[in-house]
Protein backbone atom coordinates (compact mmCIF):
# COMPACT_ATOMS: atom_id res chain seq x y z
CA UNK A 1 0.00 0.00 0.00
CA UNK A 2 1.74 3.37 -1.25
CA UNK A 3 2.39 5.36 2.02
CA UNK A 4 0.56 8.97 2.25
CA UNK A 5 2.15 11.70 1.21
CA UNK A 6 1.84 13.85 3.90
CA UNK A 7 3.09 10.23 6.18
CA UNK A 8 6.53 10.59 3.83
CA UNK A 9 6.75 14.22 4.20
CA UNK A 10 6.59 14.41 7.87
CA UNK A 11 9.74 11.73 7.63
CA UNK A 12 11.19 13.74 5.50
CA UNK A 13 11.26 16.95 7.98
CA UNK A 14 12.34 14.26 10.70
CA UNK A 15 15.32 13.28 9.15
CA UNK A 16 16.27 16.73 8.06
CA UNK A 17 15.65 18.22 11.29
CA UNK A 18 17.49 15.14 13.31
CA UNK A 19 20.28 15.20 10.83
CA UNK A 20 20.49 18.93 9.33
CA UNK A 21 21.73 18.55 5.59
CA UNK A 22 20.93 15.51 4.07
CA UNK A 23 21.19 14.65 0.11
CA UNK A 24 18.03 14.04 -1.95
CA UNK A 25 19.30 10.87 -3.43
CA UNK A 26 19.58 9.54 0.30
CA UNK A 27 16.66 10.23 1.48
CA UNK A 28 14.61 8.83 -1.35
CA UNK A 29 17.24 5.50 -0.61
CA UNK A 30 16.02 5.53 2.53
CA UNK A 31 12.68 6.17 1.71
CA UNK A 32 12.01 3.90 -0.72
CA UNK A 33 10.65 6.04 -3.31
CA UNK A 34 12.25 7.92 -6.43
CA UNK A 35 14.31 10.86 -6.38
CA UNK A 36 12.15 12.58 -8.43
CA UNK A 37 9.31 12.08 -5.80
CA UNK A 38 11.47 13.54 -2.86
CA UNK A 39 12.66 16.34 -4.91
CA UNK A 40 8.82 17.24 -5.09
CA UNK A 41 8.29 16.60 -1.27
CA UNK A 42 11.02 18.99 -1.05
CA UNK A 43 10.08 21.46 -2.99
CA UNK A 44 6.64 21.08 -1.46
CA UNK A 45 8.09 21.51 1.77
CA UNK A 46 10.23 24.70 1.45
CA UNK A 47 7.66 26.30 -0.68
CA UNK A 48 5.63 25.79 2.58
CA UNK A 49 8.63 27.07 4.85
CA UNK A 50 9.11 23.70 6.73
CA UNK A 51 12.73 22.83 5.40
CA UNK A 52 15.10 24.50 2.80
CA UNK A 53 16.21 23.21 -0.12
CA UNK A 54 20.07 23.41 -1.68
CA UNK A 55 21.75 22.05 -4.49
CA UNK A 56 20.46 18.42 -3.98
CA UNK A 57 20.18 19.07 -0.33
CA UNK A 58 17.63 19.24 1.90
CA UNK A 59 17.85 21.38 5.07
CA UNK A 60 16.43 22.11 8.04
CA UNK A 61 14.76 25.62 9.00
CA UNK A 62 16.83 26.24 11.81
CA UNK A 63 20.55 24.98 12.09
CA UNK A 64 21.08 22.03 13.38
CA UNK A 65 24.55 20.81 15.54
CA UNK A 66 26.12 18.15 13.92
CA UNK A 67 27.34 14.88 15.49
CA UNK A 68 31.35 14.09 15.37
CA UNK A 69 31.01 11.15 13.28
CA UNK A 70 29.02 12.94 10.65
CA UNK A 71 29.48 11.15 7.20
CA UNK A 72 30.98 13.27 4.78
CA UNK A 73 28.25 12.87 2.28
CA UNK A 74 25.42 14.76 4.96
CA UNK A 75 28.00 17.35 5.61
CA UNK A 76 26.40 20.70 4.81
CA UNK A 77 27.64 24.17 3.23
CA UNK A 78 25.30 26.77 5.27
CA UNK A 79 28.07 29.18 6.49
CA UNK A 80 30.40 28.41 4.08
CA UNK A 81 32.27 31.16 2.71
CA UNK A 82 34.17 30.68 -0.81
CA UNK A 83 36.20 32.94 -2.76
CA UNK A 84 35.47 33.67 -6.25
CA UNK A 85 38.36 35.63 -8.20
CA UNK A 86 37.86 37.20 -11.41
CA UNK A 87 39.95 39.38 -13.71
CA UNK A 88 38.02 43.09 -13.78
CA UNK A 89 36.33 44.14 -17.12
CA UNK A 90 36.32 40.66 -17.92
CA UNK A 91 32.42 40.25 -19.64
CA UNK A 92 32.86 36.75 -20.82
CA UNK A 93 34.16 35.88 -16.81
CA UNK A 94 31.68 37.65 -15.67
CA UNK A 95 28.81 35.00 -17.43
CA UNK A 96 30.71 32.10 -15.92
CA UNK A 97 30.71 34.07 -12.53
CA UNK A 98 27.29 33.85 -13.17
CA UNK A 99 26.51 30.66 -13.92
CA UNK A 100 28.88 29.21 -10.40
CA UNK A 101 26.68 32.18 -8.25
CA UNK A 102 23.26 30.32 -8.90
CA UNK A 103 24.67 27.31 -7.54
CA UNK A 104 26.55 28.73 -4.97
CA UNK A 105 23.43 30.67 -3.42
CA UNK A 106 20.97 27.25 -3.80
CA UNK A 107 23.31 25.49 -1.50
CA UNK A 108 23.26 28.31 1.42
CA UNK A 109 27.11 29.44 0.42
CA UNK A 110 28.04 32.68 1.01
CA UNK A 111 30.34 34.73 -2.01
CA UNK A 112 32.98 36.84 -1.04
CA UNK A 113 33.49 37.63 -4.52
CA UNK A 114 37.49 39.67 -5.60
CA UNK A 115 37.93 41.15 -8.84
CA UNK A 116 41.61 40.84 -9.69
CA UNK A 117 43.00 44.04 -11.49
CA UNK A 118 44.78 44.31 -14.39
CA UNK A 119 48.42 43.99 -12.86
CA UNK A 120 50.80 40.91 -12.83
CA UNK A 121 50.28 38.90 -9.87
CA UNK A 122 47.06 40.47 -8.01
CA UNK A 123 45.58 37.99 -7.52
CA UNK A 124 47.40 36.29 -4.99
CA UNK A 125 46.89 38.96 -2.60
CA UNK A 126 43.49 38.92 -2.88
CA UNK A 127 43.28 35.24 -2.34
CA UNK A 128 46.04 35.29 0.87
CA UNK A 129 42.89 37.81 2.46
CA UNK A 130 40.05 35.69 1.52
CA UNK A 131 41.28 33.12 2.99
CA UNK A 132 42.65 35.04 6.29
CA UNK A 133 39.10 36.01 6.37
CA UNK A 134 37.69 32.29 6.47
CA UNK A 135 37.16 31.43 3.36
CA UNK A 136 36.59 27.67 3.54
CA UNK A 137 36.55 27.77 -0.49
CA UNK A 138 38.33 29.14 -4.38
CA UNK A 139 36.95 29.32 -7.09
CA UNK A 140 39.17 31.37 -9.52
CA UNK A 141 39.91 32.19 -13.10
CA UNK A 142 43.67 34.38 -13.36
CA UNK A 143 43.82 36.54 -15.89
CA UNK A 144 46.95 35.06 -16.99
CA UNK A 145 48.31 37.35 -19.50
CA UNK A 146 51.06 35.12 -20.54
CA UNK A 147 52.73 32.10 -20.05
CA UNK A 148 55.15 33.57 -17.73
CA UNK A 149 52.45 34.77 -15.54
CA UNK A 150 50.98 32.04 -14.98
CA UNK A 151 53.73 29.95 -14.63
CA UNK A 152 54.69 32.05 -11.29
CA UNK A 153 51.02 31.86 -9.58
CA UNK A 154 51.66 28.01 -9.70
CA UNK A 155 53.71 27.32 -6.50
CA UNK A 156 51.33 29.58 -4.31
CA UNK A 157 47.96 28.62 -6.37
CA UNK A 158 48.94 24.73 -5.53
CA UNK A 159 48.82 25.04 -1.69
CA UNK A 160 45.71 26.97 -0.83
CA UNK A 161 44.98 24.66 1.81
CA UNK A 162 41.88 24.70 0.90
CA UNK A 163 39.15 23.14 -1.79
CA UNK A 164 40.47 25.21 -4.95
CA UNK A 165 38.81 24.61 -8.45
CA UNK A 166 39.96 26.50 -11.68
CA UNK A 167 37.43 28.17 -13.95
CA UNK A 168 37.80 28.08 -17.65
CA UNK A 169 41.29 27.60 -17.51
CA UNK A 170 43.24 24.31 -18.28
CA UNK A 171 46.60 23.80 -16.29
CA UNK A 172 49.81 23.13 -18.31
CA UNK A 173 50.40 19.25 -18.17
CA UNK A 174 53.37 18.48 -15.73
CA UNK A 175 52.56 21.82 -14.00
CA UNK A 176 52.36 22.16 -10.30
CA UNK A 177 48.36 22.66 -10.78
CA UNK A 178 48.32 19.61 -12.88
CA UNK A 179 46.61 18.01 -9.72
CA UNK A 180 44.35 20.71 -9.45
CA UNK A 181 40.20 20.19 -10.18
CA UNK A 182 39.54 22.39 -13.22
CA UNK A 183 36.79 22.98 -15.49
CA UNK A 184 37.26 25.02 -18.66
CA UNK A 185 35.71 24.73 -22.17
CA UNK A 186 37.70 22.63 -24.79
CA UNK A 187 39.09 25.66 -27.35
CA UNK A 188 40.13 22.86 -29.27
CA UNK A 189 36.80 21.96 -30.39
CA UNK A 190 35.69 25.34 -30.63
CA UNK A 191 38.14 26.31 -33.63
CA UNK A 192 37.75 22.85 -35.40
CA UNK A 193 34.15 24.42 -35.44
CA UNK A 194 34.89 27.66 -36.52
CA UNK A 195 37.54 26.03 -39.45
CA UNK A 196 34.91 23.50 -39.98
CA UNK A 197 32.18 25.72 -41.10
CA UNK A 198 34.32 27.84 -43.13
CA UNK A 199 35.53 24.95 -45.26
CA UNK A 200 32.09 23.32 -45.61
CA UNK A 201 31.09 26.34 -47.16
CA UNK A 202 33.67 26.29 -49.59
CA UNK A 203 36.45 28.70 -47.99
CA UNK A 204 40.02 27.24 -49.02
CA UNK A 205 42.38 30.55 -47.47
CA UNK A 206 41.45 31.71 -44.14
CA UNK A 207 43.01 34.04 -41.70
CA UNK A 208 43.18 34.24 -37.74
CA UNK A 209 43.10 37.59 -36.03
CA UNK A 210 43.28 36.77 -32.73
CA UNK A 211 44.91 37.78 -29.51
CA UNK A 212 47.56 36.21 -27.63
CA UNK A 213 47.17 37.98 -23.76
CA UNK A 214 44.88 34.99 -21.92
CA UNK A 215 44.75 31.28 -21.87
CA UNK A 216 41.87 31.18 -23.94
CA UNK A 217 43.42 33.47 -26.74
CA UNK A 218 46.89 31.19 -26.50
CA UNK A 219 44.92 27.86 -27.16
CA UNK A 220 42.51 29.01 -30.25
CA UNK A 221 45.92 29.87 -31.74
CA UNK A 222 47.61 26.78 -31.24
CA UNK A 223 44.73 24.75 -32.06
CA UNK A 224 44.01 26.98 -35.47
CA UNK A 225 47.95 26.31 -36.34
CA UNK A 226 47.13 22.58 -35.43
CA UNK A 227 43.38 22.24 -37.34
CA UNK A 228 44.48 23.74 -40.68
CA UNK A 229 47.84 22.24 -41.25
CA UNK A 230 45.99 19.33 -40.85
CA UNK A 231 43.18 19.68 -43.68
CA UNK A 232 44.33 19.60 -47.10
CA UNK A 233 41.05 21.39 -48.13
CA UNK A 234 43.31 24.65 -46.42
CA UNK A 235 45.44 26.09 -49.52
CA UNK A 236 46.61 28.90 -47.80
CA UNK A 237 46.92 30.72 -43.81
CA UNK A 238 48.13 33.28 -41.62
CA UNK A 239 47.83 33.88 -38.29
CA UNK A 240 47.96 37.71 -36.87
CA UNK A 241 47.45 40.01 -33.80
CA UNK A 242 43.51 40.91 -33.85
CA UNK A 243 44.41 43.99 -32.19
CA UNK A 244 47.81 46.23 -31.24
CA UNK A 245 47.27 45.98 -27.36
CA UNK A 246 46.17 42.19 -27.83
CA UNK A 247 49.67 41.32 -26.54
CA UNK A 248 50.65 39.95 -22.76
CA UNK A 249 52.23 43.13 -21.86
CA UNK A 250 56.10 44.16 -21.89
CA UNK A 251 58.43 40.90 -22.34
CA UNK A 252 62.51 41.22 -22.47
CA UNK A 253 63.31 42.69 -25.81
CA UNK A 254 59.44 43.13 -26.45
CA UNK A 255 59.71 39.37 -27.29
CA UNK A 256 56.95 36.85 -27.65
CA UNK A 257 56.96 35.21 -23.46
CA UNK A 258 56.66 31.40 -25.25
CA UNK A 259 59.14 32.41 -28.29
CA UNK A 260 61.86 34.89 -29.31
CA UNK A 261 59.65 36.65 -32.38
CA UNK A 262 58.69 39.99 -31.71
CA UNK A 263 55.39 41.04 -31.41
CA UNK A 264 54.47 43.25 -34.47
CA UNK A 265 52.38 46.04 -33.09
CA UNK A 266 51.82 47.41 -36.35
CA UNK A 267 47.48 47.82 -36.29
CA UNK A 268 46.20 45.19 -38.09
CA UNK A 269 44.82 46.14 -41.92
CA UNK A 270 42.45 43.04 -42.32
CA UNK A 271 41.39 44.25 -45.69
CA UNK A 272 45.08 44.37 -47.33
CA UNK A 273 45.57 41.34 -45.53
CA UNK A 274 42.65 39.32 -47.20
CA UNK A 275 43.88 40.99 -50.65
CA UNK A 276 47.13 39.75 -50.11
CA UNK A 277 46.33 36.57 -49.20
CA UNK A 278 43.67 35.87 -51.26
CA UNK A 279 41.81 35.00 -48.49
CA UNK A 280 37.95 35.05 -48.47
CA UNK A 281 37.07 34.21 -44.43
CA UNK A 282 38.14 35.58 -40.94
CA UNK A 283 38.22 33.64 -37.69
CA UNK A 284 38.31 36.32 -35.29
CA UNK A 285 38.94 36.30 -31.52
CA UNK A 286 37.43 37.37 -29.32
CA UNK A 287 34.66 39.44 -30.07
CA UNK A 288 34.62 43.09 -29.54
CA UNK A 289 38.40 42.98 -31.49
CA UNK A 290 36.01 41.14 -34.37
CA UNK A 291 33.14 43.79 -34.75
CA UNK A 292 35.97 46.79 -34.89
CA UNK A 293 37.98 44.66 -37.29
CA UNK A 294 34.18 44.06 -39.50
CA UNK A 295 33.73 48.30 -39.29
CA UNK A 296 37.05 48.64 -39.96
CA UNK A 297 36.74 46.21 -43.61
CA UNK A 298 33.30 48.04 -44.54
CA UNK A 299 35.06 51.30 -44.34
CA UNK A 300 37.55 49.95 -46.85
CA UNK A 301 35.16 48.67 -48.99
CA UNK A 302 35.13 45.02 -47.86
CA UNK A 303 31.42 43.90 -46.78
CA UNK A 304 30.65 40.77 -44.90
CA UNK A 305 29.92 38.28 -45.72
CA UNK A 306 30.03 38.81 -49.43
CA UNK A 307 33.56 39.66 -49.86
CA UNK A 308 34.60 38.00 -46.78
CA UNK A 309 32.79 35.28 -44.46
CA UNK A 310 33.21 35.80 -40.09
CA UNK A 311 33.49 34.04 -37.41
CA UNK A 312 33.95 35.79 -34.19
CA UNK A 313 34.99 33.36 -30.95
CA UNK A 314 33.46 34.05 -27.66
CA UNK A 315 30.14 34.96 -28.43
CA UNK A 316 29.75 37.78 -25.79
CA UNK A 317 28.29 40.53 -27.98
CA UNK A 318 28.51 39.06 -31.28
CA UNK A 319 25.46 38.56 -31.91
CA UNK A 320 24.72 42.77 -32.10
CA UNK A 321 26.88 44.02 -34.84
CA UNK A 322 25.54 45.63 -37.45
CA UNK A 323 25.76 41.96 -39.45
CA UNK A 324 25.18 39.79 -35.98
CA UNK A 325 28.51 37.86 -36.43
CA UNK A 326 28.61 33.60 -36.79
CA UNK A 327 30.54 32.67 -33.54
CA UNK A 328 31.70 29.88 -31.64
CA UNK A 329 29.93 29.79 -28.02
CA UNK A 330 31.91 28.54 -25.14
CA UNK A 331 29.05 27.41 -22.53
CA UNK A 332 30.27 30.10 -20.18
CA UNK A 333 27.94 30.21 -17.51
CA UNK A 334 27.85 26.35 -17.77
CA UNK A 335 31.47 26.18 -16.46
CA UNK A 336 30.51 28.28 -13.66
CA UNK A 337 28.06 25.82 -12.84
CA UNK A 338 29.79 23.00 -13.72
CA UNK A 339 33.05 24.41 -11.23
CA UNK A 340 30.62 25.64 -8.31
CA UNK A 341 29.07 21.98 -8.72
CA UNK A 342 32.71 20.40 -8.28
CA UNK A 343 33.25 22.84 -5.45
CA UNK A 344 30.77 21.80 -3.50
CA UNK A 345 31.79 18.51 -3.82
CA UNK A 346 34.74 19.10 -2.40
CA UNK A 347 33.95 21.00 0.23
CA UNK A 348 31.36 18.07 1.32
CA UNK A 349 34.55 15.32 1.55
CA UNK A 350 38.11 15.40 3.55
CA UNK A 351 40.64 17.89 1.90
CA UNK A 352 41.82 15.67 -0.69
CA UNK A 353 40.27 12.84 -1.06
CA UNK A 354 38.93 11.40 -4.35
CA UNK A 355 40.67 11.81 -7.52
CA UNK A 356 41.39 15.33 -9.54
CA UNK A 357 38.61 16.16 -11.89
CA UNK A 358 39.64 17.96 -15.11
CA UNK A 359 36.17 18.70 -16.89
CA UNK A 360 35.73 20.20 -20.19
CA UNK A 361 32.63 21.09 -21.64
CA UNK A 362 32.41 21.79 -25.57
CA UNK A 363 31.30 25.22 -27.07
CA UNK A 364 28.88 25.64 -29.93
CA UNK A 365 28.31 27.37 -33.24
CA UNK A 366 25.49 29.90 -33.40
CA UNK A 367 25.24 30.52 -37.24
CA UNK A 368 23.82 34.11 -37.99
CA UNK A 369 24.35 36.42 -41.10
CA UNK A 370 28.55 36.66 -41.30
CA UNK A 371 29.29 33.55 -43.25
CA UNK A 372 28.01 32.18 -46.96
CA UNK A 373 29.72 30.49 -49.84
CA UNK A 374 32.61 32.74 -51.17
CA UNK A 375 31.19 34.17 -54.47
CA UNK A 376 33.29 33.11 -58.18
CA UNK A 377 36.41 35.09 -58.74
CA UNK A 378 36.17 36.85 -62.30
CA UNK A 379 38.35 35.11 -64.52
CA UNK A 380 41.02 36.89 -65.89
CA UNK A 381 40.18 38.26 -69.79
CA UNK A 382 42.57 36.43 -72.37
CA UNK A 383 44.08 38.21 -75.36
Amino acid sequence: MREPVELRRQRILAVVESRGAVKVSSLAAELEVSVVTVRRDVEELARAGRLRRGHGVARPVRPVAQAPDAGAEERGTDGVTVAVVVPERHSYLYETLHGARTVLEEAGVRIALQIAPQTIGAERPLVEAALAAGAGGLLIAPRWRSALSEEADHPWLARTGVPTVLMERRPRPGSALHALDSVCSDHWYGTHLAVDHLIALGHRRIVLAARDDSPTARAVRAAFTEIVADRPEVADWSMVLSSPDAIPGPAPDDAVSSGDAPYDRTPLDLAALLRERGATAAVLHGDVDALMLVQRLAEQGVQVPRDCSVVAYDDVVAALGGTPLTAVSPPKAEIGRAAAELLLYRLARPLGSGPVRRTELLPSLKIRGSTQRPLPRPTPASD
